[in-house]
């Protein structure tokens, strides 16, 4: 399987950059903030128009910078087209220069201005446009800018459209320190922010359109993304149509590690998933009570009992030293468990020196050793916050306040492949751009879903994708298969097992890259 260049996906960029770029391009092209301002305002508006064409008041919550600078220029431009328009203020105060300017253009039109107060709240649109903060915010709300947030909030059966950012989220980090504008719809200018795709960021910006304003891409050359972008369409990149002479000895061998007492649907759910990727052979070593289910259930999968039970010691380490012999990657922690017997497997898939995908209970037990040992550069761990946490010692909510830039800490610690999962998961290695999977939906946040994606990756693994590669393809098709399953039924009482004939569908894209 090829191994492509991400060099061509969208990417995104943190603030500092995007005003860097902005310097470029007034600098090149001979443009000022007044001329990239109505350049936005315009945008917004007509936005605005091919949303909610049959909107007849619209209200603006204007701030004092830029963002509200961009929130004056739509303003004029409903007023002047025969909308009822009126701009809410946090005060008086607007920063001086293109915001100001703006400001008072409207004003002198005939613009309908008002400072919100908490009393009157806010009166009745068809539409509301978040123009308080844009990129420049790194902290949290408060005062009268938390009060006009909770107020939109509260009306949510009224469209928002936030522009660049929604109020109270940090455009480089998703992070919103507990409150920010939930938008329908985001308009963001210039080129894509890394806070609206991962984290409380992706929930607070609805749909999300980039209007680049006119400014070429080149004018990012010299500037490093945040993180690129991929969608469902860039599956073919990695996923081209077999040979016709192809045969299973092509595709590697999976073996899954795990299924203590109790969790047996965990490794079933693994070994699937690696067969509908497309992996050779799937084979799986479990408890002894899981086996017949399992066979049951996928006669496919070679199943293996690998018990602890009085005298079997022997015979547990020469089926295991087998599998893990004959096979070329190897997936643990699927409902692996915590004891002696959890941890004797662990050791043994460290131990035995092929590509890894670390999971679930392994990356606890992961976290407790003092030192493997091991050199991860052929592993992917794939954990949630919650692991995560583990893995580095710090509390989930100071991680998840940075999602990009935890995900890359952890991949350094290990030297491997990291699949941050999560609203936007993260796949990061040690060097290199981030790849933040712009797909998913809140359907999957159910038990077993990462027993899946554990599965998922291992089987592409086997067919000869790098870690990094297989983890970054791995991630968008089970984020794709998910959403093609939610659209089928709804997202609500989705189940890991519904993403299996989306898994097989998706990895056989129609289309070469």
């Amino acid at each position: 399987m090829r191994t492509p260049s991400l060099s061509d996906l969208p990417k995104v960029y943190r603030s500092g950059a995007v005003r860097a770029a902005e310097q470029v391009a007034m600098a090149r092209f001979g443009l000022d903030e007044d001329d990239l301002m109505a350049r936005a305002g315009l945008a917004a508006w007509r936005l605005l128009l091919d949303r909610w064409p049959q909107a007849q008041r619209i209200g603006i919550v204007c701030g004092p910078g830029n963002n509200g600078g961009d929130g004056y220029v739509l303003a004029e431009l409903a007023r002047s087209s025969g909308r009822h328009v009126f701009v809410l203020r946090l005060g008086d105060t607007v920063k001086p220069g293109a915001s100001q300017r703006a400001a008072e253009a409207y004003a002198q039109a005939g613009g309908e201005l008002a400072t919100f107060t908490l009393d009157e709240g806010l009166p009745r649109a068809d539409v509301w446009v978040d123009a308080l903060f844009g990129i420049g915010l790194h902290r949290g709300l408060d005062g009268l800018a938390a009060d006009v947030v909770a107020a939109l909030n509260h009306g949510r059966a009224t469209p928002v459209l936030a522009l660049d950012v929604p109020s109270g989220v940090d455009a480089d980090t998703g992070d919103d320190r507990g409150l920010s504008v939930r938008a329908t719809v985001t308009l963001t200018f210039i080129a894509g922010k890394p806070g609206l795709f991962t984290g409380r960021g992706r929930a607070a910006a609805g749909e999300v359109v980039v209007d680049p304003l006119g400014l070429a891409d080149h004018m990012f050359d010299d500037l490093e993304p945040a993180a690129c972008l991929v969608r469902a369409p860039a599956l073919a990149r990695w996923l081209a149509p077999r040979d016709r002479d192809a045969h299973k000895g092509r595709f590697g061998t999976v073996l899954c590690l795990g299924g203590d007492r109790g969790t047996g649907g965990a490794i079933a759910l693994c070994a699937e998933a690696a067969h509908r990727v497309g992996a050779g052979l799937v084979s799986a070593a479990t408890r002894a009570e899981h086996v017949p289910v399992l066979l049951a259930r996928r006669p496919e999968t070679m199943v293996r009992a690998v018990d602890d039970a009085p005298g079997d010691a022997p015979d547990r380490a020469d089926a295991l030293r087998s599998l893990l012999e004959r096979c070329t990657v190897i997936a643990v922690g699927p409902g692996l468990g915590g004891g002696a017997w959890s941890r004797s497997l662990l050791d043994a898939a460290l131990a035995a020196e092929r590509p890894t995908v670390i999971d679930a209970d392994a990356l606890n037990l992961l976290a407790a050793m003092p030192g493997t040992g091991a050199d991860f550069a052929d592993a992917v761990l794939t954990p949630h916050p919650g692991e995560a946490a583990r893995l580095l010692d710090r509390p989930i909510a100071e991680l998840e306040a940075d999602r990009l830039g935890a995900a890359r800490t952890l991949a350094a610690r290990y030297g491997g492949t990291v699949v941050w999962k999560g609203a936007g998961t993260v796949v990061s290695a040690p060097d290199g751009v981030p790849v933040i999977v712009d797909a998913g939906n809140p359907g999957m946040a159910a038990g077993g879903m990462g027993d899946v994606l554990t599965g998922a990756i291992a089987g592409l693994l086997a067919q000869g994708l790098a870690p990094f590669d297989a983890a970054v393809c791995g991630a968008l098709l089970h984020a794709a298969a998910g959403d093609a399953a939610a659209a089928e039924g709804g997202e609500r009482g989705l189940l890991p097992s519904d993403l299996f004939p989306h898994l097989r569908r998706l990895a056989n894209p129609a289309v070469r890259a």
